[in-house]
């Protein structure tokens, strides 16, 4: 006969206040993260708040999904960037992406925190 784990926790909702604040966090943490570390760490604070909290709230879990959509294709356009620093065209491109992602981020902090649902544009849907 099992006995129920007495270390298990189960994980309770969260209030529609906290969930608005999770997913302007949720983009604003990887925002910092991204222009303290010239791109390449941005995607921690995404991925933190994603395996946190997803399971809490719907709208937490879809913004920082988003989130981390945003950053999986920052790091893929930042890596084709310093390939094509060899032509000199990434030099330029480099800083392109950050500003965008910049931009991105900016934008889905303040859509979460007036608790508006939100898709990034030209960002595709790998993380749901």
């Amino acid at each position: 006969m099992s006995q129920p784990n007495p270390y298990a926790q189960t994980q309770s909702p969260i209030s529609p206040g906290q969930e608005r604040n999770l997913g302007a966090v949720a983009h604003a943490a990887p925002l910092a993260a991204m222009v303290l570390s010239a791109g390449l760490l941005g995607f921690v604070g995404s991925l933190v708040i994603y395996l946190m909290y997803r399971d809490r709230g719907p709208f937490v879990r879809a913004h920082a999904a988003n989130s981390l959509n945003v950053q999986i294709i920052t790091a893929i356009l930042l890596i084709v960037s310093s390939v094509l620093m060899i032509v000199l065209i990434g030099f330029l491109a480099y800083p392109l992406v950050i500003v965008v992602a910049t931009v991105i981020h900016v934008i889905g902090a303040v859509k979460a925190n007036n608790g508006e649902w939100w898709t990034p544009p030209l960002t595709p849907t790998m993380v749901r």
